[in-house]
């Protein structure tokens, strides 16, 4: 392996379109409750309007060589944004800043995790996501039936704050 991580730019997120729809059927495998909300996710409606209606975004995607293997998205966006007709993400009342930090989507194919690259690609998200005063609280989303994310995202320092949709999405938070 010939492993490298880059920042890719807003404008080169086309890159990631064959990643990111992985990801929604990866997702969609390892759901057990309501794994057909996935079929109606994918890179153009999910990462695109994300990008856009965010306030800043950091994405890194990491390389064997030139191939694209993973890639990490993260956002500062208006707390107002995770309430919407899908869902209300957490109770707006406790987050006293104007905008909420996400760690939005975390993707690494199969052959190239245990290795250490999901820390890597988590660590260069948290630094980044810490940089931003205009944030104290860190959300992160995890989709039911991900276990390993799940414990991932624990072993890390992210507690559970509670679950959504009757259980289709776990809602982990922590503080700055």
């Amino acid at each position: 392996m010939n492993i490298q991580y880059e920042v890719i730019s807003e404008d080169r997120i086309a890159c990631l379109k064959d990643l990111c729809n992985e990801l929604m059927a990866y997702q969609k495998s390892k759901a057990a409750i309501r794994p057909e909300l996935f079929d109606g996710m994918s890179f153009e409606t999910r990462m695109v309007p994300s990008v856009r209606s965010a306030s800043a975004n950091h994405i890194v995607a990491v390389k064997d060589g030139d191939e694209i293997v993973g890639y990490v998205y993260s956002t500062i966006a208006p707390k107002e944004t995770y309430a919407n007709e899908f869902a209300t993400f957490f109770d707006m009342d406790s987050v006293k800043k104007t905008n909420v930090g996400c760690l939005s989507q975390f993707y690494i194919r199969e052959g190239y995790r245990q290795h250490g690259i999901g820390s890597v690609l988590f660590e260069k998200a948290m630094e980044w996501l810490r940089s931003h005063e205009e944030i104290d609280d860190l959300f992160i989303y995890v989709s039911n039936g991900n276990d390993d994310a799940l414990r991932f995202y624990q072993k890390k320092g992210f507690p559970v704050s509670h679950q959504i949709l009757d259980g289709f999405i776990t809602v982990l938070r922590n503080k700055k």
